[in-house]
């Protein structure tokens, strides 16, 4: 088979070129439409509880920093505040590493009910945790430890649902179910943001500071209840029912790898997917975490302003995410991935001068820029990233490479980007940020092999019917034939 993504390297077999015998209906993957569904649901709601969270937290970020750093002034107080945020980040590679192998362990649906579990905890504590004024230190040292706890469960979020939909997806939709992913993101943090900016606009400012805050906090306690029901009512992967089919059968022959012969063996890939996360969440939390505290506390515009702006940005991102989720499925994933980075790279700057000019309407214009850039990696990414590795290391491989990447490049972008500008006053310090990921990003991209309406490796095909799956074999039938009088 050719290699039609325009890399160098050699073209990699895919499950039907590597069997001895004749592929027949029986080899590949039907996928039952009905849980499919229900599989990009629950995959889906999970994230929009992660995000839910990350809604919350950026948008209360003024207010928690009063309410748990007081005695500084307003930048030190959302540096601090950030830089509770920026904690969660450091130990999800933790999680990443604890989650991981063990959803290719014992199953993704297992551990994704988990980590549902957890962020529910997690965020319903940060609820009930005291004032500084009532028990002094201990309330940002509690603060911190519900972060770690929700960091340490998002290690294993991410990896997990993007690897559960993208195993239960035919090849032809991969792209398209995957975005549903992302649209969840951007549902959380939209209920999130919104029900914030609700109370910013019907409570005084003493309400919010006294109880009001902890509201949303106490919201996830049902949430998570209801993610875990559904969660619980799924089934595991088709990829991973067979794939464990055959570790049975090959369990005394064929050892599981360990961390550190995983990294090694699958370097190469693991640096493709950190690339593509940094490019990914640099843009995701420059956008959606940063923002609307960098409108309030740098440039001085009004509060409920700035909350309301970044929420219409995300509103119209929702649909343009499943938008490039469907185009990625025809016109390939390297290229839409492309688009977007160099979209950064030409963009960045125009968009934070227009942004920071103060004027409702050019700041407006600048995030809704960035926000349709985005999309290009939000509506791809579910699908590009799982694809990278093979079926028996995947959540392991892609909840470690995704939470390494996010712990030092994604979930730090608010809290490097505010102390650049308040180091060096240059307000276009996001803009050279944004400029660096793109720049990596079209590296990354150029190194990448295309994936779209392909089998995931180690994976048989996977068709949504019977019918589909003759006319695939047809079709393999006479690309067969082809190589064989070519070669002839």
């Amino acid at each position: 088979m050719s290699n039609d993504s325009g890399s160098t390297h050699p073209p990699k077999k895919h499950f039907w070129q590597k069997k001895q015998k004749e592929l027949t209906v029986d080899d590949i993957t039907i996928v039952d439409g009905d849980m499919l569904k229900r599989a990009v649901g629950a995959a889906a709601l999970g994230n929009a509880m992660e995000w839910f969270d990350f809604g919350v937290y950026s948008y209360l970020a003024v207010t928690l920093g009063k309410v748990f750093f007081p005695g500084g002034n307003a930048a030190a107080q959302l540096l601090a505040t950030f830089g509770a945020f920026a904690a969660a980040f450091l130990v999800r590679p933790v999680g990443g590493m604890v989650f991981g192998p063990l959803g290719d362990k014992i199953g993704r649906q297992k551990v994704l009910a988990i980590t549902m579990i957890m962020m529910s905890i997690g965020t319903f504590c940060i609820g009930i945790i005291p004032s500084y004024e009532s028990i002094g230190i201990f309330a940002p040292v509690l603060l911190l430890v519900a972060r770690l706890v929700q960091g340490f469960s998002t290690g294993g979020e991410y990896g997990g649902a993007a690897t559960f939909i993208a195993e239960y997806s035919t090849d032809k939709r991969r792209g398209f179910m995957g975005s549903f992913l992302e649209f969840g993101t951007l549902g959380g943090y939209l209920l999130g943001a919104g029900l914030v900016t609700a109370m910013t606009a019907g409570i005084s400012e003493e309400a919010l500071l006294s109880w009001g805050w902890r509201v949303p906090f106490f919201i996830a306690a049902p949430l998570g209840l209801f993610g875990l029901y559904v969660r619980l009512k799924l089934e595991e992967t088709p990829a991973f029912q067979k794939h464990m089919e055959k570790q049975e059968a090959l369990e005394h022959s064929k050892p599981r790898l360990n961390l550190f012969q995983m990294l090694s063996k699958y370097r190469a890939q693991m640096l493709k997917c950190i690339g593509l996360v940094l490019l990914f969440n640099v843009s995701n939390y420059m956008l959606t975490s940063y923002m609307p505290s960098y409108l309030t506390g740098i440039l001085g515009l009004s509060e409920l302003s700035s909350l309301l702006l970044v929420l219409v940005v995300m509103f119209v991102m929702m649909p343009l995410t499943l938008f490039w989720g469907h185009w990625n499925d025809r016109l390939g994933r390297r290229p839409v991935i492309w688009a977007g980075a160099i979209g950064l790279i030409i963009m960045a700057i125009p968009c934070m001068m227009m942004i920071g000019s103060g004027n409702m309407l050019l700041v407006f214009l600048g995030l809704i820029i960035l926000g349709i850039i985005h999309t290009c990696f939000s509506g791809s990414m579910p699908a590009t990233l799982p694809a990278l590795f093979p079926t028996d290391i995947r959540y392991s491989a892609l909840a470690i490479g995704f939470n390494l990447s996010v712990s030092l490049f994604g979930g730090t972008t608010p809290l490097i980007t505010t102390w650049l500008v308040s180091t060096t006053h240059n307000l276009m310090m996001p803009a050279y940020y944004l400029m660096g990921a793109g720049v990596i990003g079209v590296v990354t991209v150029f190194t990448l092999r295309e994936t779209a309406r392909k089998p995931l490796s180690g994976s048989a095909p996977a068709v949504a019917s019977e019918a589909e799956a003759h006319k695939l074999i047809k079709k393999l039938r006479l690309r067969q034939q082809k190589e064989r009088r070519r070669r002839n």
